[in-house]
């Protein structure tokens, strides 16, 4: 049966491209392996050849691509490295020299074309080596294998003889329907991480009783699921007791548990069986990656550029469930622990990089909270839903995933309807340097404020729930834009699309920042006019526990009339006075068609689609006045000649 691709697709073939010095045997090992006999008389190259898909068992053909080894054909060679699925490397048994190129060129020269995938070594003409060597295959190629981890396999083989020549394909083949490199460390002789996970999440699923083992009963229902064939009552006391008598800990009065269930597919991949355990996985949706499959999360895939995606009410409580279950001193917050116990079961802990490492308030202990847990969720589900609900699913949510993702209505529309009924605002922050931006994000998450100034060269982000009226509650999500990097942010049409809100922060002391915010304001004005995509701005004129220069109100209220928008906001976030900004925040960003800022140029072009429209009506009313009277007259003269 076909086996699943990094992809999440069925792996229609295996391609397996052969490289190695002149005169090493690659084109008869290809001929034979094709023929089941030796050639006499073999091509150089030659073309592309097929093992038919009943050649193995997993019923997957093999494209078996031969190359040359002269230079002139380097390019080509490489182009066809970049398209393989595994690689073949052979060496002249008879040739020392060959077997001494395998490390000191062709296995560097992988590396440098970055091909990442299985190699298989192959030993050719093993009939025509001296029969005064000695020497075993695993003393020669134990130090290059231990140098380059990417080696799967190494095999001699003769052609002429036939001898282990179906065998090399078969291990390519293997190598990539059924890969050692995710499952298994050779370092350390364990299981990887992220299959451990895998599994783990897995053993949760059989575990129907929640009992932290599985019963005969859930032992053969995890059988018949992968396998197709149910456990005889001996073969689960025959596994039962493999485990016991290896991991005391892996059986129980309850069944096997965790530790067992791991130390039975350890155990597999010591006795080569790697197929048992990826048959396991991809019956339970992992890719090669070991992530789930693209069907597995079905996202909202056609949306606009100004629509969003959130989780909905169902996913929440979910969530909120979740986060009771694992906070195990009821103490209302998660520690790393803990939090690293909650993601036991997924690939790896989706927040310890950017953007979300450090982007939620976290507890004075540097837990996290409910609300810091939700706003993390709602961070994610927003900048990459696919990632979100893959999670929500590691975590065990079954229902169907088109339950747990909303797409919201398009931003557009909500400016025409005059109201929005999003739950997460996203927040641009601009300003110039030294402005106070990345102050202004780490107070809205709790960090305390710094004098000291460390520039900001890429964008940052600060996530939080905001209260709004009768206990709602808002995400809003602040991005901060570096000056530096503004211009290029707005490079794109649809730069602002996926935006609700912008701010424009500015020191207060200091009429240089002031006029730089008013220019970063004009070029997001002008932007939001030439793509359609304007939003609600706010001037935000910041350490306001400074003197202020003499004419700072009066320049920030006049740049604010003229820009058509609210008049500024002064904060001090040394002094912790934010004048409830983040709640005029959210507020502006749930009244979409008012406060967005207005350039000349575009007073002008709305003016003059005002006067075009006006006149459009007029014209109208007037033809329409036009046709009445003359129907009038019409009618008038009808009867008039009746009457005569």
């Amino acid at each position: 049966m076909p086996r699943a691709s990094n992809s999440g697709a069925l792996r229609t073939a295996v391609r397996v491209v052969v490289i190695g010095d002149r005169g090493t045997g690659k084109s008869s090992l290809i001929s034979a392996a094709a023929s089941e006999s030796f050639p006499e008389n073999v091509p150089s190259v030659l073309p592309p050849t097929r093992l038919p898909a009943d050649y193995y068992p997993d019923g997957v053909p093999v494209i078996i691509v031969d190359t040359s080894s002269s230079i002139q054909n380097k390019s080509r060679v490489a182009e066809e490295l970049q398209r393989a699925d595994a690689v073949v490397i052979t060496y002249a048994c008879d040739q020392r020299e060959t077997l001494t190129r395998l490390s000191t060129f062709w296995l560097l020269e992988l590396r440098r074309l970055e091909v990442k995938v299985p190699v298989i070594i192959v030993g050719c003409k093993l009939d025509m080596r001296d029969e005064g060597y000695h020497i075993s295959l695993e003393e020669v190629m134990a130090p290059i294998m231990q140098r380059f981890r990417e080696i799967e396999t190494c095999i001699e083989c003769s052609a002429a003889n036939l001898v282990q020549v179906p065998e090399v394909f078969y291990y390519a083949q293997r190598a990539v329907l059924h890969p050692t490199a995710p499952l298994f460390d050779q370092e350390t002789q364990t299981l990887k991480p992220r299959c451990v996970r895998a599994l783990k999440r897995i053993f949760i699923l059989c575990d129907g009783d929640e009992d932290d083992a599985l019963n005969d009963a859930e032992l053969n229902d995890f059988q018949v699921k992968c396998f197709n064939a149910p456990l005889q009552p001996a073969e689960i006391v025959g596994v039962k007791k493999v485990v016991q008598e290896k991991v005391p800990e892996g059986v129980n009065d309850f069944g096997l548990t965790l530790t067992g269930f791991l130390f039975l597919h350890a155990l597999f991949i010591e006795k080569g069986r790697l197929e048992t355990i990826w048959t396991v996985l991809r019956k339970f949706g992992y890719n090669d990656e070991i992530k789930l499959r693209d069907e597995y999360i079905s996202i909202p895939l056609k949306r606009a550029p100004d629509q969003s995606v959130e989780l909905t009410g169902e996913a929440m409580e979910f969530l909120k469930g979740v986060f009771s279950m694992f906070d195990n001193d009821n103490d209302g917050a998660l520690r790393y622990s803990e939090l690293d116990d909650l993601f036991s079961t997924a690939p790896e802990s989706p927040w310890e990089e950017s953007p979300y490492k450090d982007a939620v308030e976290r507890t004075a202990l540097d837990h996290l909270s409910l609300s810091g847990f939700l706003s993390e969720w709602d961070f994610m589900t927003l900048v990459d839903p696919a990632r979100s609900l893959a999670n929500l699913i590691y975590l065990g949510y079954n229902g169907d995933p088109a339950s747990a993702l909303h797409l919201t209505q398009r931003r557009l529309l909500d400016r025409k309807k005059k109201q929005t009924e999003r739950n997460v605002f996203k927040c641009l922050v601009f300003g110039p340097k030294k402005a106070g931006k990345t102050a202004l994000l780490n107070s809205f998450i709790g960090r305390p404020y710094s004098e000291h100034y460390f520039p900001t060269s890429a964008g940052s982000y600060a996530v939080n729930r905001v209260d709004r009226l009768r206990g709602n509650k808002k995400t809003l999500i602040l991005q901060e834009i570096p000056e530096d990097g503004a211009k290029k942010f707005l490079s794109s049409r649809e730069s602002l699309a996926a935006t609700d809100v912008a701010v424009f922060l500015y020191d207060s002391s200091d009429e240089y920042s002031m006029k730089r915010a008013a220019e970063l304001l004009v070029l997001v004005a002008r932007r939001g006019e030439e793509s359609g995509f304007g939003v609600p701005c706010l001037f935000i004129a910041a350490k306001d526990d400074l003197d202020s220069y003499p004419m700072a109100i009066k320049d920030s209220e006049m740049i604010c009339q003229d820009m058509g928008i609210h008049a500024p906001i002064s904060v001090s976030v040394k002094d912790g006075d934010m004048n409830n900004l983040f709640y005029r925040i959210v507020n502006a960003a749930e009244q979409p068609h008012i406060g967005v800022p207005e350039t000349e140029i575009g007073k002008y072009k709305k003016r003059h689609r005002q006067i075009l429209n006006h006149s459009l009506v007029f014209v109208s009313v007037s033809a329409a006045v036009t046709v009445v009277a003359l129907a009038a007259y019409r009618a008038y003269a009808a009867r008039k000649n009746a009457s005569g």
